[in-house]
């Protein structure tokens, strides 16, 4: 039986309808119509003579097949975007477009401070930014959603390069009046666990800051109800509890119009280290190198 290649298109399709579960959802993202994604699809399971999708009234069903051959896709639609990236990096360096990902503890206080440069220093650089959590993060980087990351480390995220930024030291931050007289640098161990609020699961500053501690206590007691860093000053300020803090988050203002005093955690390892990440072996490192070192100066 003769097997015939498919196309990109309908390998975008199988991957669109792979990621959304729906025909009409991954059809509007692929901008097409359902019944243009359903007859893609169709050609290729002719192509190939394998049946990769059940088709139900209420359910789509992928067979075994084909989930295999929806990650191998995912694979051959990344390196062919990376063929097309050779072609831009032989070119003009940092020009074209370029989508970072920015976690929520970095983004807000560290990218009003850099932006304005970029622009001047490259202005061909057509920057996409995408900001979510640290796990969401790094599997659009894997998938190839982003081409880099602005990630604090320690922190998983798959088989990737990096180039190290600057260290972003912690601090303690007491709510008003609370301790009378706080100390010049707070030692983990006087950090009351039963009043300490820390970001919610998916933000990897609760687990720097756990890690900065050594206190296997304080991941037991700590409330875990931050959904940023705004909502813990608030709490903070409201005599709710105390909390950690990265120094971009207080250089950039969070505790102004605050009765909050932060102090620097005095531990053997006090800080996360700001880094570029990007994929290992991308054709677009000297780019990446470029960027980090522009993102490394402005900050």
């Amino acid at each position: 039986m003769a097997v015939y290649p498919p196309t990109l298109k309908q390998l975008q399709y199988l991957v669109a309808l792979r990621d959304h579960g729906h025909f009409g959802k991954a059809a509007q993202a692929s901008y097409v119509t359902q019944s243009t994604l359903s007859a893609g699809l169709r050609e290729l399971e002719s192509l190939l003579g394998v049946t990769l999708v059940e088709r139900t009234r209420r359910v789509v069903r992928f067979t075994a097949l084909g989930v295999a051959v929806a990650d191998k896709a995912r694979r051959v639609l990344r390196e062919a975007d990376e063929l097309a990236e050779m072609a831009r990096a032989a070119g003009k360096p940092l020009s074209g477009e370029l989508r970072m990902g920015v976690i929520p503890t970095i983004a807000p206080f560290l990218l009003p401070r850099i932006l304005p440069r970029l622009r001047a220093q490259w202005p061909d650089l057509r920057l996409f930014l995408r900001e979510e959590t640290s796990p969401a993060a790094c599997e659009s980087l894997q998938r190839g959603k982003i081409d880099c990351l602005l990630l604090a480390l320690p922190y998983r995220c798959g088989e990737v390069d990096k180039a190290e930024l600057f260290d972003d030291p912690l601090y303690v931050a007491f709510p008003p009046g609370e301790p009378v007289d706080p100390p010049e640098r707070v030692a983990p161990e006087v950090i009351d666990e039963r009043r300490l609020l820390l970001l919610e699961d998916g933000h990897c500053l609760k687990d720097h800051a756990l890690a900065a501690c050594n206190r296997p206590e304080l991941r037991a007691e700590a409330a875990m109800m931050g959904t940023s860093l705004h909502t813990l000053v608030q709490m903070v300020d409201n005599g709710l509890g105390l909390t950690m803090l990265p120094e971009m988050a207080i250089t950039a203002g969070i505790l102004e119009h605050t009765g909050i005093v932060a102090r620097p955690l005095d531990a053997e390892h006090p800080a996360r280290t700001i880094a570029l990440v990007w994929r290992r072996n991308s054709p677009r490192e000297k780019d990446f190198m470029l960027l980090a070192e522009a993102l490394g100066e402005a900050a």
